[in-house]
């Protein structure tokens, strides 16, 4: 019989030229599908709940697979060893769990959150994994900035062009700025995320707490729907794909930042 599968992925988005196969390098997918296929000797897509760009990194990633009759027999408690043993150091499977055939990763998701880190000083150790700004800032109007995308919004004027976007508008469920030890996390939770969102928003926050750009003009600029508008986006190093929620409730236990 056919079986369906959730894995929960984190990677070090570093080397990889997003979640997505693309002609230009190697992504996150591509050696997924690879590992996929040699561990069950079927060829069948593995489909994440939504794209990484270029870079970012993802704690709480979740993809399915349809495995296919024919396919090796591997229990489920046994998958994410038998993967992770043909997937680069940089890709790990934390779990895997059997889910309903109708379960999508992207789809049937209820809520993702990303956490963008930022330290104060610069460490080799964090270099791949935290931006360390090197303009001062307030960090009172970094999280005024942060609650003006609380809400439903199109985010057009905060995001990047995608031809296979219908629609801009997302519904934030939270935009805030936390202090843990010594660093910053910029955690944004919505419903969706279209592409480029969360960087062009860090970005702008960071416009507003250099004193760049004031509260009324993001505002504006949110409003307006106008890419021209947009600041320049933080770069992608920061980045976490942190969490995904389902009504299943799998993986929600799971540790995240």
């Amino acid at each position: 019989m056919s079986r369906s599968l959730a894995f929960l992925i984190e990677y070090d988005g570093t080397d990889f030229a997003g979640w997505q196969f693309q002609p230009n390098g190697v992504s996150v997918q591509e050696v997924l599908e690879r590992a996929v296929e040699e561990c069950f000797g079927v060829v069948v897509p593995v489909v994440g709940s939504g794209r990484t760009d270029s870079g970012v990194h993802a704690r709480g990633q979740v993809a399915h697979v349809h495995v296919l009759d024919g396919a090796n027999t591997i229990p489920t408690e046994k998958v994410a060893l038998a993967l992770n043993r043909r997937l680069p150091r940089s890709v790990r499977i934390r779990k895997v769990v059997d889910v309903p055939a109708d379960f999508h990763a992207r789809f049937s998701a209820r809520s993702r959150e990303y956490v963008y880190v930022i330290t104060d000083t610069p460490s080799v150790f964090d270099m791949r994994y935290a931006w360390t700004p090197s303009i001062p800032f307030d960090r009172g109007l970094l999280g005024n900035a942060a609650r003006i995308f609380v809400g439903k919004h199109d985010f057009t004027t905060f995001s990047k062009l995608n031809a296979d976007t219908a629609s801009y508008v997302c519904d934030v469920e939270t935009c805030r700025v936390e202090t843990l030890s010594d660093r910053l996390l910029i955690r944004i939770r919505a419903d969706r995320f279209v592409y480029g969102m969360c960087r062009a928003i860090v970005g702008v926050m960071f416009d507003v707490a250099r004193g760049r750009r004031s509260l009324d003009d993001v505002t504006e600029a949110l409003r307006d729907r106008d890419r021209r508008r947009v600041s320049p986006l933080a770069p992608p190093t920061g980045l976490f794909l942190n969490r995904i929620s389902y009504p299943h409730g799998i993986f929600e236990h799971e540790p995240a930042l």
